[in-house]
């Protein structure tokens, strides 16, 4: 592509695997490019085709090498073969020089420790001119419709929890600055997005490389009062980190600021907690407690995860009564993948994988009962609904959340009546549930 064909839209097909922040990634990548940007569904129409890679454990490697694959045979025949550029994590684990000697199909390696001149080396390669330095809001594009937008807030982490690849692959704490996650949020606003959902690997320690000691309450004050926002949501919350002031602010301050909390506590047993490096090892119930008694309506999620290497059927009862006594709104159950580089992955003792498997699905029909019955409570009462987007195969119905289901990775609610429109926030009637999903009328 040449300098004369700039100020034509540039044709783009994009996949982003794996975690939100990589659907940041993505969308800051396309909308900092420095031209107009138009999406196609066929790759073999398009002037450059990217891919953002996860590389968390194996089974996302194999899925973003994959989806490399695909595109590779996909474009093989084309005329007139579109860029293909790939970028993410697998990418930052693995590195550009040995992943192209396997895919040579690949014309541009994208690895995350170029972040920052990711939409610099795309335009040198498809031959633009190179795009601004400093773009409003980061330059997003978004891909998530008018209702929500992920708003990352950092890089990396700080914590060395013996199973996660993360800190390898992300480097250490890089909070972004207050004040460009305030001009992001706004110019998101300014798109018409009504929810931000706060994202980062730890959001707590947000500020903490800065020297800031009380970071994230102070974030959150900055970004409430922005115009437009109609519900902010944070996810990825450590266990150290929920302190009675964090909570205590959620309280205080009400809405936007939803009392939804996001903590990824991994296990219940303390020996277990121990052999992953976790807080709270001794006691995990510790946390939960405190937000149950500052706020008691609170929704909560958590991750954990089974078949760790020593992982005995007792740990894992032990969990499961955890969670039976606890009542999350929602759990993500992971069966323990041994990643390359891990101290785990050298821990004695590892678990076979079929009774890892059957550890997951196990505590997720536990999860499945409880869900349903949390769910079954809102039956009969009237709740906000923010829309997300159309039915594919139901005219008139659409799927949209309550305030306590978040987006992509909770259930949703189905919802239809009049106002319904993706981005409007509807006062509806809940009038059915099932396991994880509600439906209602506005």
């Amino acid at each position: 592509m040449t300098n004369a064909n700039s100020k034509k839209k540039l044709k783009v097909w994009s996949l982003s695997l794996g975690c939100p922040k990589n659907r940041v990634d993505s969308e800051r990548l396309l909308g900092s490019l420095g031209v107009p940007v138009s999406h196609v569904e066929h790759m073999g129409r398009a002037d450059l085709v990217f891919i953002n890679t996860c590389g968390f454990i194996d089974p996302a490697v194999r899925e973003s090498v994959r989806a490399v694959l695909d595109a590779g045979n996909r474009l093989g025949s084309c005329k007139k073969k579109p860029l293909l550029a790939v970028g993410g994590c697998m990418v930052g684990r693995y590195g550009a020089e040995g992943l192209a000697q396997d895919l040579p199909e690949v014309d541009l390696w994208l690895p995350t420790a170029d972040l920052p001149r990711w939409a610099a080396l795309v335009t040198q390669k498809l031959g633009l001119p190179l795009p601004p330095e400093h773009m409003p809001g980061g330059g997003r594009l978004l891909s998530t419709g008018p209702s929500y937008a992920w708003l990352k807030v950092g890089e990396g982490c700080r914590h060395n929890c013996a199973f996660c690849t993360i800190p390898s692959i992300r480097g250490g704490l890089k909070s972004l600055t207050a004040e460009h996650i305030v001009d992001e949020a706004k110019a998101l606003l300014g798109q018409g997005v009504r929810e931000l959902a706060l994202v980062a690997q730890d959001l707590t320690a947000w500020g903490a490389d800065m020297g800031l000691k009380n970071g994230l309450p102070s974030l959150l004050e900055k970004l409430t009062d922005l115009e437009g926002l109609a519900w902010l949501r944070l996810l990825y919350l450590y266990p150290t980190g929920v302190t009675p002031e964090l909570l205590q602010l959620i309280r205080d301050t009400g809405p936007p600021l939803l009392p939804y909390l996001d903590i990824p506590l991994q296990h219940a047993h303390p020996d277990v907690l121990s052999r992953m490096g976790r807080p709270f090892a001794g006691n995990p119930r510790r946390v939960l407690d405190t937000v149950r008694q500052i706020l008691p309506h609170a929704a909560l999620r958590t991750t954990f995860i089974v078949g760790y290497p020593g992982e005995t059927e007792e740990h894992f009862e032990s969990l499961c009564r955890f969670v039976e006594e606890s009542s999350f709104q929602h759990v993500g159950v992971f069966a323990y993948h041994a990643e390359e580089g891990t101290v785990a992955a050298t821990l004695p003792d590892q678990v076979p994988d079929e009774v890892k498997q059957w550890r997951r699905d196990t505590l997720m029909d536990i999860q499945a009962d409880i869900s349903e019955r949390l769910l079954a409570a809102h039956v009969g009462t009237r709740m906000q609904v923010l829309v997300d987007a159309p039915h594919p195969e139901w005219p008139g119905l659409h799927s949209g959340r309550v305030w306590l289901q978040a987006p992509e990775v909770d259930g949703i609610t189905y919802v239809s009546g009049p106002g319904v429109t993706p981005g409007a926030l509807v006062e509806c009637d809940i009038v059915e549930n099932t396991e994880y999903d509600l439906t209602a009328l506005a």
